[in-house]
C-alpha cells in the first residue's frame, strides 16, 4: 500500500477535525550545488484538509524508510 493511501485513510485535520484531504508530493533543491544546478532532491508531501485548508508537510522518506523521486532527480542532472 502506497504511503499517500494510508495517509489519506487515517487522515484527521488537527485544527477543524476534517477526514478528507487532498496531497500532493513538491520536490525542492536544497543549498550549494544542488540549488546552483536546480537539482530537486528534497522531496515532501503536503497533505491539505478540504475542510479548512490547514495543511501538513510530511518527509515520505522517513515514512516509506527509502528515498523517493530519484529518477527526477538523475533527469534533473543530465538535462538540467
Amino acid at each position: 500500500m502506497r504511503i499517500e493511501d494510508v495517509i489519506q485513510e487515517k487522515f484527521k485535520c488537527s485544527k477543524c477535525g476534517g477526514t478528507s484531504c487532498r496531497i500532493k508530493e513538491v520536490a525542492m533543491t536544497g543549498t550549494g550545488l544542488s540549488k546552483l544546478f536546480d537539482i530537486q532532491h528534497n522531496h515532501f508531501l503536503f497533505v491539505s484538509c478540504e475542510g479548512c485548508g490547514f495543511v501538513e508537510v510530511y518527509n515520505p522518506t522517513i515514512l516509506e524508510g527509502k528515498s523517493r523521486g530519484q529518477l527526477g532527480t538523475i533527469m534533473d542532472i543530465l538535462f538540467g
